[in-house]
């Protein structure tokens, strides 16, 4: 038969929990995304339904198709081209940074949108998506003389 004994200071024992539990929930705060849900205009916004997605772009005041035309799995860069780069400026403007998701899979949703004041072709918003947050968005013209812009809905 074997004693095992150990003698420990309860005051130590105790500061060592209380620590393990700031760092427990500093974690969780730099884990989980901020937010409940979409807001009217809020580029901040947690998106984990296909409704949750529509009423975000709604917020914008797009008009989108009620269900993605595209969902793809897409794995942000390490290492930036020139293209990513300008894309990533693009989504500073609105208070995203993808270069905090660099290496990491997301999902890139697409809706149709139908009511862009100046686009007489065909118009698209891309939201792309990790753990149920919003990381970037833009809305775009898929004509060879396209554009791409936030999602801020243009003063016609």
């Amino acid at each position: 038969m074997f004693i095992i004994t150990a003698k420990f200071d309860r005051k130590k024992l105790i500061l060592g929990a209380l620590v393990l539990v700031v760092l427990a929930a500093a974690v969780l705060l730099l884990v989980l995304p901020s937010g409940d849900s979409a807001s009217a205009g809020s580029f901040d916004a947690v998106v984990k339904t296909n409704e949750q997605r529509v009423r975000y772009l709604e917020s914008f005041g797009w008009k989108v198709s009620p269900e993605p035309i595209e969902e793809q799995a897409v794995t942000i860069p390490r290492d930036f081209s020139r293209v990513y780069a300008a894309y990533n400026t693009l989504q500073q403007k609105q208070g995203f940074d993808l270069k905090k998701y660099a290496g990491l899979q997301a999902v890139r949703y697409t809706y149709e949108i139908t009511n862009h004041p100046s686009a007489s072709d065909r118009v698209v918003a891309d939201m792309i998506v990790y753990r149920g947050a919003v990381i970037a968005a833009d809305v775009q013209c898929v004509s060879a003389e396209g554009f791409m812009e936030t999602l801020t809905f243009p003063d016609s």
